[in-house]
């Protein structure tokens, strides 16, 4: 696919009226470079008190406006403006919050379609899309908006030296109301309830960001909201678009950054949605080798397609433009990477070039991704991406595909898997931490407990733990422990603070119940002390995409189950991290560099943090101050205990003093 243009249509204020009709605007579309694409194509109110209509379908012989102003009736015709199939027409006595669908009429038979670029739409289980009035919603973010901008650049040295904490949460199941349930049989919070109820608890808990599972209009709760039908809609089962606005608004007073999962992979094939959306493929691809995700029953996103890269660029400028969200974790990009994805041989055809990618997706993300940056420089993207394509988090100048940050799948499901072992065997896993290094400062990676870890009898996290109960808190609180402390940016998904035992259920709420009990409490009140020290910890976010911030410590401890390793600041301060994974009590001998005496180093060290303390639950073995090195053979080594399934961080007394020219 020949690359795009970074030229973006010079549009109009976000809440401006549509003109009637703009060549230039659909020019743009049609070429794949119009941005703001959202601002054009759906339904639009005018200046005069009309709504415009665009819609695109190119296989189209009729396209009609049909709606609860008209009994649903094909009264109201829209007029082809366009060679390739763009559908216009502007209409009277219509009002906000009116439901309509385009009905198309083409050589395959009529069919009612939802506007793909609807703004709102009905709950489920009802499908039509709902006439919107632009937002008059005021927002009161500019200084968090402008603090993220600056925290988010490439083009300094240290990239966002800042801390990213992320509570992955999925709406629907995070709390629901009490009592009877509504017409539908809901029990869902609205927008505004669940920022009551979120923020007070994110900044209770130490997280500097949320991320949202798909929050766009979906017509099936069991997906999670991964099958999007209506894009640029925020579902309504949980309130109106400006419902959702004040939701992120409240999140930015309170400091609290937001991301989205979004899903430019596939879509569902509802009837109402964009598959076949005129009869024809027009999202889709059309070849049987690319059409379907088979193992999830959707259709993939054409992204070859002028109109269809348009369709997805203006859909994520949408959101960080209209609803001010902070970045999007793309979902599936390896699904998207490679021709051969889910697909046995013979059911894929190789590119050009006789291999597996995908190079009309890796065209489009570069294209999308230069856009973003462009548009919106405090954006995060971030990709969930399961494969090894390289690149991924470079700057598209650089070669790479212009994504921000990745989610590093393979070092959580390493550690899965070590910290199920028995500890008798464990001696001889610890590759599923070093091999982790070997490729973990490749790229910017996000270290993700998430949501897909916790269901379809994965286990929860505590659940996946080895041991009896008390050894499955002390494990877990090592665990996340080992995380924290590990280069990358962190995510935990909702539940995992407080250790629950069953799988997460997307039909109910978390099991807050859970928290009464000592054991849970204290697990999530541990949760909550060690995200605060990350927030205070320079050494463990200030370098976290460079070997300046990570040196290996103690690796050739496997037979004691022991491990450590070193983090750095700007500043070069360290933090010592020493991580035991045997259920006995050990007294080590910790090697350390000796800070030179021109840095003010006593030889004398703090522990800062220690996993086994009572308050968390654990056995209480901790080393008091002061913690001074000794010399072993011309070795610098810090004498210690370490209780069972623990892990300590350790500081020296007297840090490395910034220099004025740096504060």
């Amino acid at each position: 696919m020949k690359e795009k243009s970074t030229t973006l249509l010079q549009t109009p204020p976000a809440h401006a009226p549509v003109a009637p009709s703009d060549p230039g605007a659909a020019y743009l579309f049609h070429q794949g470079t119009n941005a703001y694409a959202y601002r054009y194509l759906g339904a639009h109110l005018l200046e005069n008190g009309d709504y415009a209509f665009r819609v695109f379908a190119p296989h189209a012989k009729e396209v009609f406006v049909i709606g609860s102003f008209n009994n649903w009736e094909p009264t109201l015709a829209l007029t082809r403006v366009t060679e390739q199939g763009l559908f216009e027409g502007q209409f009277s006595g219509l009002s906000a919050g009116m439901c309509y669908k385009y009905r198309i009429v083409s050589e395959k038979g009529t069919f009612d379609k939802a506007d793909p670029y609807a703004f709102y739409a009905e709950k489920r289980p009802r499908t039509a899309s709902v006439l919107c009035k632009p937002s008059a919603f005021v927002w009161e973010d500019a200084a968090f908006l402008a603090a993220q901008t600056k925290k988010n650049r490439r083009d300094v040295q240290d990239y966002y030296p800042a801390p990213m904490n992320i509570y992955e949460v999925h709406l629907g199941s995070f709390k629901r109301r009490e009592g009877e349930a509504d017409a539908d049989g809901d029990r869902f919070l609205n927008y505004r309830e669940l920022a009551a109820e979120l923020i007070p608890y994110l900044l209770q808990l130490g997280y500097t960001h949320i991320e949202l599972l798909p929050v766009m209009e979906h017509p099936l709760d069991d997906s999670w909201g991964y099958q999007v039908c209506g894009y640029f809609a925020p579902t309504s089962r949980f309130g109106t678009p400006d419902d959702f606005r004040f939701f992120i608004n409240e999140m930015h007073k309170a400091g609290i950054g937001v991301l989205l999962d979004w899903v430019p992979a596939h879509f569902p094939k509802d009837a109402h949605g964009l598959c076949e959306f005129d009869g024809g493929y027009v999202y889709e691809y059309q070849g049987k080798d690319r059409m379907e995700h088979a193992g999830w029953g959707t259709r993939c996103f054409d992204v070859g397609r002028n109109e269809v890269q348009c369709f997805l660029m203006s859909n994520a400028i949408y959101w960080l433009k209209e609803f001010h969200a902070d970045g999007l974790r793309v979902d599936a990009v390896a699904s998207m990477l490679y021709l051969d994805y889910d697909r046995k041989p013979g059911e894929w055809i190789p590119n050009v070039y006789g291999d597996n990618r995908n190079l009309e997706a890796i065209a489009f993300f570069r294209h999308i991704n230069a856009q973003i940056a462009a548009e919106c420089p405090r954006a995060v993207l971030v990709a969930e991406e399961s494969g090894d394509y390289p690149k991924i988090t470079a700057a598209v100048s650089e070669g790479g595909l212009g994504f921000h940050m990745k989610w590093n799948m393979g070092l959580a499901n390493d550690l899965y898997d070590f910290f199920a072992k028995d500890p008798v065997y464990r001696k001889y896993h610890q590759k599923s931490f070093t091999f982790a290094m070997l490729y973990s400062l490749n790229e910017h990676y996000v270290l993700p407990v998430s949501h897909d870890e916790v269901v379809h009898g994965k286990k929860s996290l505590l659940d996946k733990m080895f041991g009896s109960y008390e050894e499955k808190f002390a494990q877990t609180r090592t665990f996340l422990a080992y995380l924290m402390a590990h280069p990358g940016k962190k995510l935990l998904f909702m539940g995992c603070e407080y250790g629950p035992f069953r799988e997460w259920d997307f039909a109910d709420e978390l099991e807050w119940f859970m928290t009464k009990y000592p054991a849970h409490d204290a697990l999530r009140r541990y949760v909550a002390k060690l995200n605060r020290f990350y927030l205070s910890a320079r050494e463990f976010y200030e370098i976290d995409f460079s070997w300046d911030g990570f040196e290996w410590v103690m690796l050739d401890h496997a037979e004691e189950n022991l491990l450590a390793f070193r983090r750095t600041d700007r500043d070069g301060n360290p933090i010592l991290a020493l991580f035991h994974f045997d259920p006995v009590v050990r007294q080590v001998l910790l090697p350390t560099r000796e800070l030179s005496k021109s840095q003010g180093s006593s030889g004398v060290w703090r522990e800062v943090f220690n996993t086994d303390a009572y308050e968390f639950g654990g056995g209480g073995v901790t080393n008091p101050l002061p913690i001074k090195t000794v010399n072993l053979n011309g070795q610098a080594m810090i004498p210690l205990q370490i209780g069972a399934h623990s892990a300590i961080y350790l500081r020296p007394e007297q840090p490395i003093r910034r220099a004025a020219s740096q504060v």
